[in-house]
């Protein structure tokens, strides 16, 4: 399949999603993840150990929550500061660390060799996560292979060909904890077309 025929569950803007897809080697907060965040020289807004919420964020005094999961520790660090010296400080300089990720997992299924839920510890590309089980069958079909997602309550989906992922073709997105990726068959095709075709189109992984 040629990259530029490939659609999620409704048309995208293909030169968007490569951009969007584009793998980053710096870690993604998530939930559960534990947080050390420093504020210098101001020990009340400093703390060693705070825990990303099940809603994705974490408090802090003065300036309530702040969001983390799917964000680098330098983004946060970034909204932190600017939130600070809006109102409170004067050039306040923040630093936040990763001190220990918390385990997720993602669903692999279809033709791969061993189809199971996996735990994934920081960045994972769709590759990668095929790899974790044992990779694709000879019956697999790789110019399709569905990751779904849920987003803001809805499910959704996005269709990657993980052949021309391979050749150097497409970017190599990641995926995230409770990703369920399917690698296509032949006899999964029309199942999989009618279930893309069901959901809404997410435009890859806009989200991390």
């Amino acid at each position: 399949m040629d990259i530029n025929e490939m659609t999620a569950a409704q048309p995208v803007d293909l030169q968007t999603v490569r951009e969007v897809a584009a793998p980053t080697n710096e870690y993604r907060i998530g939930v559960g993840d534990k947080l050390d965040v420093r504020v210098f020289q101001v020990a009340d807004l400093s703390f060693e150990e705070l825990v990303v919420d099940t809603s994705g964020n974490i408090n802090l005094p003065l300036i309530g929550a702040v969001r983390g999961a799917g964000r680098t520790a330098g983004e946060m660090s970034t909204d932190i500061a600017g939130r600070l010296a809006a109102q409170y400080l004067r050039d306040p300089q923040v630093t936040v660390t990763v001190t220990e990720a918390a385990s997720q997992k993602i669903t692999v299924d279809g033709a791969v060799t061993k189809p199971g839920v996996y735990e994934m510890r920081g960045s994972t590309s769709l590759l990668q996560a095929v790899a974790m089980a044992e990779g694709p069958t000879r019956v697999a079909d790789l110019t399709k292979v569905a990751v779904f997602r849920n987003i803001d309550g809805r499910r959704s989906v996005a269709v990657f060909d993980l052949a021309a992922i391979r050749q150097g073709r497409a970017s190599d997105p990641q995926v995230l904890g409770d990703d369920v990726i399917v690698v296509d068959t032949s006899r999964l095709s029309s199942a999989l077309r009618e279930v893309v075709g069901a959901l809404p189109a997410f435009a890859a992984f806009a989200y991390f």
